[in-house]
């Protein structure tokens, strides 16, 4: 009988550089799409997929993410007397219980691999996921939620994975596939980062993962990899090398990449469209944007 995945680690120890000036004061994390937080979409799909236990990998200058969960009780009393009782309910959502959340310092920016691994001792012998919250999925069923329904069924490593233009292959850690099922695929081998003309498919590992203790004790036997860094790629091939299962997951989902400035207008635009509340005068300013564009040309 496979054990639930009920740990989740986010690792959030990054400065935001290209963010800069907005990330000076404040934590990337808590910047908003609409009026959510992107540490919120991520602590909402992990809920949905069952997690309980929820580890933060941070550094300094995050204390406003940690404060972010805390009930705040003067805002809470000042809803309720005003008789803001939908504003109240949510924010309640974004409350967590005493003790489901856990904070963990990685003090050298050493790699994803090596934030992972920080949480080692939180982990214990348990399976895990990990959730990148700069990746944002938009998706009727959450995507980890997709996940942990097919790794019931598979056990092993489970990442997920979508289809990148080739030229953009060099920017992510790529999949070699052994065998094609559809929404999975078993893994021969991973490249991080490798260059177009090498990379063995275009099928981009993206910031959702479920992992077995064993990734955990390859961490500790890694030296630095691809940029200088732990890489947690590598990591997840030495599985492979074990001859342990290794799985992508090909997820039903709209993918932003909200570490990018770009990315992250294109999630604002497709949430805020998505709004039922704002979706009507946001459309029709963009058509306007894009009338007056056109016109100028």
């Amino acid at each position: 009988m496979k054990t639930k995945v009920t740990k989740a680690i986010f690792p959030v120890a990054g400065l935001g550089t290209r963010f800069l000036p907005a990330t000076k004061s404040i934590p990337k994390e808590i910047m908003t799409l609409v009026d959510r937080p992107l540490i919120q979409y991520a602590i909402d799909e992990a809920r949905a997929a069952g997690i309980k236990e929820f580890i933060f990998v941070t550094s300094r200058g995050k204390g406003a993410l940690e404060d972010y969960f805390d009930i705040n009780p003067m805002l809470e009393q000042t809803l309720r007397k005003s008789g803001k009782d939908a504003l109240l309910d949510t924010l309640k959502t974004t409350n967590m219980e005493s003790g489901a959340i856990a904070y963990i310092r990685q003090h050298k920016a050493l790699g994803l691999g090596h934030a992972v691994w920080c949480a080692r001792r939180l982990i214990a012998n348990e399976p895990f996921a990990v959730i990148l919250p700069d990746d944002v999925i938009a998706a009727e069923k959450p995507v980890l939620q997709q996940m942990v329904e097919a790794y019931e069924q598979t056990g092993g490593a489970m990442v997920a994975a979508m289809e990148v233009p080739p030229e953009k292959a060099s920017a992510y850690g790529v999949l070699d596939v052994e065998e094609d099922m559809g929404d999975l695929v078993k893994v021969r081998g991973m490249v991080e980062k490798p260059a177009r003309e090498t990379a063995p498919s275009n099928l981009a590992v993206i910031g959702r993962y479920i992992l077995t203790p064993n990734v955990m004790a390859n961490i500790s036997k890694m030296k630095s990899g691809a940029g200088g860094e732990i890489q947690l790629t590598d990591a997840i091939a030495e599985e492979i090398n074990q001859d342990r299962g290794v799985y992508g997951f090909r997820f039903r989902g709209q993918r932003f990449d909200c570490g990018s400035k770009a990315g992250y207008l294109q999630a604002m635009v497709a949430f805020g469209m998505a709004r039922d509340d704002l979706r009507d005068e946001f459309t029709a300013y963009l058509e306007e944007m894009v009338s007056v564009r056109k016109a100028a040309q």
